[in-house]
């Protein structure tokens, strides 16, 4: 059956990558980005296939106009794919309150925005899938990422609780975690940085820095291979909750499992001696 999907940040990237494999395999899809002409410029005109929206996640009005836009054009959303965001990177001391509100409002509240939009009518239609992108950051802290990891660990914490919400009504959620991937993500357009610099994180910073700034376009990942990938999860009967994609971020969550095993062991008398004798 011909489903349509909904993807955000679809001008570039990896959004772009999902909307062409949906579009290959014979879906329709509604494709958002903030210019709808990034959209068109990456996917082409409009068609019986394609409907190219302008949407800033963070405005709630635009997200309900887009999902009405997209419901006026093909009658339903099936797949809904929350992946627009980008990366604040910088050491939590050198950032400020504007940096997290602005991370926030696009990573998490971007997404709850557009799934407040979108669930009444997959709700309605008692099946849909949802996939929201979240990261290999979103399982794993790491230097430099706290405002991103911060909103990452935020987004899997609401999809799983989501997913239990919305599973009697024949929806799942899957979160995505990806590793590193040949996408835009390392570029300067998707990358801001904390720009109140603290003398001493300056050796830190630099290095780091300049790490990101060698593995740009050397990332192992490819992301045709993850659009692939969440194709043919959108018609698994039984999808799972997290689709961890790369074998970097395999490894690194076999990794952090087995040192929280190791740390939960270390410290079980300890954790379970706080229980009460009432």
């Amino acid at each position: 059956m011909q489903a349509t999907w909904f993807i955000t940040g679809a001008s570039r990237g990896l959004g772009a990558n999902i909307a062409e494999a949906a579009l290959r395999a014979g879906d329709r899809v509604v494709a958002t980005g903030r210019k709808r002409e990034d959209v068109s410029a990456r996917l082409g005109h409009d068609s019986e296939q394609l409907l190219s929206l302008a949407l800033d996640v963070a405005d709630p009005a635009q997200a309900q106009a887009a999902v009405g836009a997209a419901l006026k054009k093909f009658g339903a959303i099936d797949v809904l794919v929350n992946n627009a965001g980008y990366g604040h990177l910088g050491f939590f001391e050198e950032t400020t309150l504007q940096d997290v509100q602005a991370q926030f409002s696009t990573n998490l509240f971007g997404t709850f925005n557009v799934t407040w939009a979108a669930l009444p009518v997959m709700r309605s239609a008692r099946r849909g899938r949802i996939f929201n992108v979240s990261s290999l950051a979103g399982i794993l802290g790491a230097e430099l990422c706290s405002l991103y990891s911060a909103s990452k660990f935020a987004l899997e914490g609401f999809s799983e609780s989501l997913a239990k919400e919305v599973a009697p009504f024949g929806l799942h959620v899957t979160i995505v975690e990806p590793g590193p991937f040949r996408t835009d993500f390392l570029k300067p357009e998707s990358l801001r940085f904390g720009d109140k610099p603290i003398a001493d994180y300056d050796e830190r910073r630099g290095k780091l820095r300049a790490s990101f700034e060698e593995r740009n376009g050397q990332q192992p990942g490819d992301p045709l291979k993850l659009a692939q990938a969440l194709v043919k999860l959108a018609s698994e009967p039984e999808p799972p909750l997290r689709f961890i994609a790369g074998s970097i971020a395999v490894n690194a969550v076999d990794a952090k499992l087995a040192a929280m095993q190791a740390e939960l062991k270390r410290w079980h008398a300890t954790s379970v001696s706080t229980d009460g004798t009432y």
